[in-house]
């Protein structure tokens, strides 16, 4: 429903706009010169290519931003299992140091332990 309210909103604006600038103009594209083009379609053909334009940028910028986030997460993910290795050898680590102390060598009561 809010679509078709805003395509009548939309199509009532570009009726406005066409009906006071129904004049001829002539464009020129450098080599290519086109005459006789109402005013009006030069206007919503200037919106449109501008649209399209923008929506070309957004897509390169949102297109970039998700590769660099991917590159991101594989450092992160790199980066917790660096952490989790050193929590484990610091785990045997402080197992050693317990042995060292009492003399007798102590196994971790969870075999799932780290």
């Amino acid at each position: 429903m809010l679509i078709l309210i805003l395509t009548l909103i939309i199509g009532s604006v570009l009726v406005y706009i066409s009906k006071f600038n129904f004049m001829l103009v002539t464009v020129n594209f450098g080599y290519f010169i086109l005459s006789d083009i109402p005013l009006f379609y030069v206007i919503v053909g200037s919106i449109v290519f501008g649209l399209m334009l923008s929506y070309i940028v957004y897509l390169i910028n949102s297109i970039s931003t998700t590769f660099r986030l991917r590159g991101k997460d594989h450092v992160i993910k790199k980066n917790k299992n660096e952490v989790l290795e050193l929590t484990k050898r610091i785990h045997q680590l402080e197992l050693e140091i317990e042995q060292q102390k009492n003399g007798r060598p102590i196994e971790p009561s969870d075999e799932n332990a780290l």
